[in-house]
């Protein structure tokens, strides 16, 4: 009887647990904390969380269980990301809630969702200066794109051995938008620009929203066909949005199917958070340099729009706050652009402004994970 109890005990939880499995399962409740009580990506933050708790609890190896060992639950629900099978999916639900009207009506904020992606490729140089090589320096700087399927896709592709961290790192980051950059913006921008007022967007017709997703995704394509699957099924889901024929469609697009997936990918990435392979230096480096990256994303999409505001007059001028919003954070640092303009302005309404950099800056990362993967793959 004492020898079952003993052996019992030594495969137990308890009795195996490390130092590394408490951390990460305090920080996975520190997730589900911010995401519950300060309602940051509250949709990430609970399954990356609670995946944090179940990879923390340790086990004899060959049970059956782990997320690493073939044909599990965990294994196979993993294979989604370790594969980039999610992340095609969530664009495909993300095509189908965006709308592209604002980017349509005023071009020009193309070029701020271009200049937010700054910060993938200054961070790309600062990961090789710290050590990393090339195919793993491109796949963390992706971070500064702000966009979490993005980040799992192009890590899966050329650094899956920093996948969790990378992944982890992405998601965190796009949590603390309406933390990171209202210090960021604030800093670059003066009192008078922060009130400057633009012109409504015009109308947009139905026949051009048709045309847009089948012509950006030809163009784009054509330009990075690593990017197919990304770009494809972002415009896909666009088109079912605007054709008008297929709302069944996508509804389900927009709906259900982006829900599961969302739960299904945030709980794996949770999962694959075990301390031995998480806790490393590497980690830490990761981190580091996602917020440097998301830092100067921010940066590069305000300033680069005090810089378009030299040629530009009256009301074709620009907010540089929402030059922020390039970065890819949909709709979070839209809102952010918003928020912040009105505190110094009550009656000026940032957010419709805000959206077209920040649609542009979805199909800009995922752009940039293209160039990188044609770029970096053995």
């Amino acid at each position: 009887m004492w020898e079952f109890i003993s052996q019992f005990a030594a495969n137990s939880g308890f009795g195996q647990i490390a130092p590394g499995n408490v951390v990460m399962i305090i920080i996975g409740c520190i997730f589900i904390y911010l995401a519950i009580t300060k309602d940051y990506e509250p949709l990430l933050l609970v399954p990356i969380g609670f995946g944090m708790l179940v990879g923390n609890i340790p086990f004899v190896e060959g049970m059956g269980i782990g997320y690493r060992e073939d044909n599990t639950v965990l294994n196979i629900l993993y294979h989604g990301v370790r594969y980039g099978w999610f992340p095609p999916l969530i664009f495909l639900g993300i095509g189908a809630m965006t709308d592209f009207s604002t980017l349509l009506s005023n071009p020009k904020l193309l070029f701020l969702g271009a200049a937010a992606q700054m910060g993938i490729f200054a961070t790309m140089f600062g990961a090789i200066a710290l050590g990393f090589s090339p195919a793993e320096s491109g796949a963390i700087s992706i971070i500064g794109g702000a966009d979490g399927p993005t980040a799992i896709f192009l890590s899966s592709k050329l650094a899956p051995h920093l996948l969790g961290a990378i992944a982890v790192s992405a998601y965190s980051y796009m949590a603390l938008v309406p933390v990171i950059q209202p210090p960021i913006m604030r800093l670059l921008t003066t009192d008078k620009e922060r009130v400057i007022r633009m012109k409504p967007p015009r109308q947009v017709t139905k026949r051009e929203k048709v045309l847009f997703p089948i012509i950006g995704f030809v163009a784009t394509a054509f330009l990075v066909p690593s990017a197919m699957n990304l770009l494809g099924m972002l415009f896909f889901g666009n088109l079912l949005k605007e054709s008008g024929v297929t709302e069944r469609l996508a509804n389900t697009a927009r709906n259900s199917l982006i829900d599961t997936v969302t739960i299904i990918l945030g709980f794996s990435v949770g999962v694959s958070t075990e301390a031995r392979s998480f806790l490393t230096p590497q980690s830490i480096k990761i981190f580091a340099l996602g917020a440097a990256s998301f830092c100067v994303a921010t940066a590069a999409g305000v300033l680069f729009a005090k810089f378009m505001n030299l040629f530009l007059r009256g009301d074709n001028r620009l907010n540089p706050l929402i030059g922020a919003a390039g970065v890819s954070a949909v709709p979070d640092s839209a809102r952010v652009a918003h928020v912040i303009g009105r505190e110094y302005d009550k009656s000026n309404f940032l957010l419709m402004h805000a959206m077209g950099p920040n649609v542009a800056g979805v199909v800009g990362s995922a752009i940039a994970a293209g160039v990188l993967w044609s770029a970096l793959v053995n």
